[in-house]
């Protein structure tokens, strides 16, 4: 309920492109039954044959945001079970509210949908679970740094998932959804277009963490700290009847005004790959010796287009 929908604007993007790769990062269960994700990412497929793939998770805030938890580890398992086989063309046992039934895609003669190249499946961990399910099902591993840990302990994790499974983890591919603030020359993190590019991505972890430890009675980690009694004493002034909207509805897209204060330098360095440009290449070098493929970063929304350029033009070309 915070950004449109992603499948509409993937066919977009296909009829847009023509050699980047193009997928979901994450399609979230509890909002589609199983065969209708697997529907949807084949029919991309369709429209941009052999560069599709398929991020999956137990979803977070686009659960929340409807006052439901995101789903448990089992029925995600099962899930994803699902909509591989269909993916793979086979015929698999359904099980609804309705009963179990055997359902495959029908018709494919009339290339409604593309099945025969293949569509990997990366499945989203921040926890240990997880993790170790991506290793076992997946073709690839999404975390989040910092809030899944470092890439060898995620990597370890899936490994664990892999043994368990009988495979390897050969061609394996891991993501990590970062914090990224580009510094420019003499400016320092206190300043306003710091604060405003970075802080609405560090507030969408500190955000999910409130619901993680309110629901789990762990601990909140050390790198949160700093500011965490504070912000619950803020979150918990909310309207209980829409705390749950409020919390999130700022999700990567701006940084709301009364949570300007939270983003203190100490925070920024604990939650963000920050740095001039050549600082940052020389952490992106070091995570890739680690095991990790690929980031992702997500910016505000009226500075989209300004740094994904500047990324593009001050970083990946120096790559």
């Amino acid at each position: 309920m915070l950004r449109s929908n992603p499948f509409a604007i993937l066919a977009l993007a296909a009829q847009q492109t023509r050699t980047i790769r193009l997928g979901v990062g994450v399609a979230i269960p509890g909002l589609r039954v199983a065969p209708e994700t697997a529907n949807g990412i084949a029919t991309i497929n369709r429209l941009a044959p052999g560069r599709t793939f398929l991020g999956i998770g137990t979803g977070n805030t686009a659960m929340r945001t409807l006052g439901r938890r995101p789903m448990q580890l089992k029925p995600f398992a099962e899930y994803v079970k699902v909509v591989r086989a269909l993916l793979q063309g086979e015929e698999v046992a359904y099980q609804s509210e309705a009963g179990t039934h055997k359902v495959r895609f029908q018709n494919l003669e009339r290339g409604n949908v593309d099945l025969e190249h293949p569509i990997p499946i990366h499945i989203a961990g921040l926890g240990p679970g997880a993790q170790a399910l991506a290793g076992e099902l997946g073709d690839g591993l999404i975390t989040s740094i910092p809030r899944g840990g470092t890439i060898p302990d995620a990597l370890a994790n899936a490994r664990i998932g892999a043994e368990r499974a009988g495979r390897s983890l050969d061609g394996f591919y891991t993501t990590a959804l970062v914090n990224l603030l580009m510094l420019q020359p003499g400016e320092t993190l206190q300043s306003e277009r710091v604060i405003a590019e970075c802080g609405s991505s560090i507030m969408a972890n500190v955000h999910y963490l409130v619901d993680f430890v309110r629901e789990t009675g762990a601990e909140p980690p050390d790198f949160v700290k700093p500011i965490w009694e504070e912000y619950l004493e803020f979150h918990r002034a909310r309207d209980a009847a829409s705390s749950h909207q409020a919390l999130h509805e700022s999700h990567y897209s701006f940084l709301d005004p009364e949570e300007a204060r939270f983003i203190t330098p100490e925070i920024i360095r604990a939650f963000c790959l920050a740095g001039q440009p050549e600082e940052i290449i020389e952490q992106l070098r070091e995570l890739e010796l680690q095991g990790l493929n690929a980031i992702s970063f997500i910016t505000p929304d009226e500075m989209t287009y300004r740094v994904y350029e500047d990324f593009s033009r001050k970083v990946i070309a120096k790559m």
